[in-house]
């Protein structure tokens, strides 16, 4: 008795026809979006290989919401809070629906999301949670699943991707430090297996070249972009012998840490030293002092990803796309600026 022939998928199609599996997807559910050409080609690929849809699992995506998800590492750090509002926002405006993962920067945790996902047929929105993850996404993207990525980039993965210039971000803090004439200006570095953390200390180290200072590997505290490691690289510092006059913290959990640090310390900024953050806490007016940041378009980002996922849906053939914002240095009184002001 001969076996039965393996059924034919919707990746069969897709191959056969040179297109993805979305515009398939798309092709069966009678999308208006996709172009005449490609229309013809899937439709030739099914009658040639002939495929059989499930019907009942189209009737049930034609009568669900369309969904999108957000998968982010930490909902405990401001920046992704209104990154989700941006997100949300966008989304209502085109009716999607959002489903917020977080993952703790835990891979499996993102694993079991994507796995989810990918079964609800739903575009992905996501800041991976380490630098090799490119594999595992690239195998959600040929299931037919548009992906864009936020705040981070991976090198073996090209996708659309929201991106903020952290490099450029990090040298506006520190050049503004140099420029208020610190003479010892430390860092506590984000995570280096990430890239904004890799971005912020070369916007560090180029900011401080560039003044004519030569980089002290002292002054470069490893942190987690954690609260915790804030604290403790903060503490470290600040019983160097010669510790410094000015300290930029790469996120807004590290300076949290680092504020905590310095009361625990008994020490006062600006007077003790000084401090600048990477991102602006949204009570960050209201602390004692008022903290000095580099500020993200976080809530920009997740607009600009949600129109970058549409036009995936609508073109999922089109090249990658990146789109670099730009952060802006918000001075207030932690810097000292207002301080040197005074005793000019």
């Amino acid at each position: 008795m001969e076996e039965s022939s393996k059924p034919i998928t919707i990746q069969d199609v897709a191959l056969r026809a040179g297109v993805s599996r979305a515009t398939v997807s798309r092709v069966l559910n009678s999308h208006p979006s996709v172009a005449p050409d490609l229309r013809l080609r899937v439709q030739e690929a099914i009658n040639a290989l002939g495929y059989q849809p499930n019907r009942t699992a189209r009737r049930l995506r034609a009568n669900s919401s369309d969904v999108l998800g957000l998968i982010i590492p930490d909902i405990q750090n401001p920046v992704f809070v209104s990154v989700a509002r941006g997100v949300e926002d966008e989304a209502y405006k085109h009716q999607m629906n959002v489903v917020l993962c977080n993952t703790d920067d835990n891979a499996a945790k993102q694993q079991a999301y994507l796995r989810i996902l990918q079964s609800e047929q739903a575009g992905v929105i996501v800041a991976p949670t380490h630098s090799y993850d490119g594999e595992a996404l690239r195998k959600v993207r040929d299931a037919g699943i548009a992906i864009v990525l936020i705040d981070r980039r991976l090198d073996d993965f090209e996708t659309d991707t929201v991106l903020v210039d952290n490099v450029r971000g990090a040298a506006l803090a520190v050049r503004h430090l140099v420029e208020l004439g610190y003479q010892r200006i430390a860092m506590i570095a984000g995570l280096q297996t990430l890239s904004p953390g890799r971005e912020r200390l070369e916007g560090y180290r180029q900011a401080l070249l560039a003044a004519g200072r030569e980089i002290d590997s002292e002054l470069i505290a490893q942190g987690d972009f954690r609260e915790q490691g804030g604290y403790e690289q903060m503490r470290r510092l600040m019983s160097l012998p010669n510790p410094p006059d000015a300290i930029f913290s790469s996120n807004s959990l590290t300076s949290l840490g680092m504020l905590r640090a310095l009361r625990d310390l008994g020490l006062r900024a600006p007077q003790d030293v000084a401090l600048v953050g990477f991102d602006d806490l949204p009570y960050a007016d209201y602390m004692c002092p008022a903290l000095t940041a580099v500020a993200q378009p976080a809530y920009e980002i997740g607009r600009q990803a949600v129109q970058l996922l549409l036009r995936r849906l609508q073109e999922p053939d089109a090249p990658a796309t990146t789109i670099t914002l730009q952060p802006r240095l918000i001075v207030r009184q932690s810097c000292g600026a207002a301080l040197r002001q005074q005793s000019k």
